[in-house]
């Protein structure tokens, strides 16, 4: 298990189009990806459960990978969030 703590930095957080890119990009991915926003765990292979969690820019949010390609799921997850998802 790899974790990161990040803060959501694109002004409007994750809407429909970062929250679909990024669900996408984790769906390649064979380990489990958790975002922990709120005391909640959000499965980070669903669009629906990423955009229910209503998660804002300035929100503190843990991502979280278990699994055999653990490393590279966090790493690019950690990427897209940094450069706010390219907005």
């Amino acid at each position: 298990m790899v974790s990161k703590k990040l803060t959501i930095v694109n002004a409007q957080g994750f809407h429909m189009r970062p929250a679909s890119a990024f669900a996408t990009a984790m769906g390649k991915y064979g380990c489990d990806v958790v975002l922990k926003h709120n005391g909640k765990d959000v499965n980070a292979k669903s669009l629906m459960n990423i955009i229910a969690a209503c998660i804002k820019c300035g929100n503190e949010i843990e991502v979280v990978a278990t699994g055999a390609d653990e490393e590279a799921a966090l790493a690019e997850a950690v990427e897209m969030i940094e450069s706010g998802f390219g907005e």
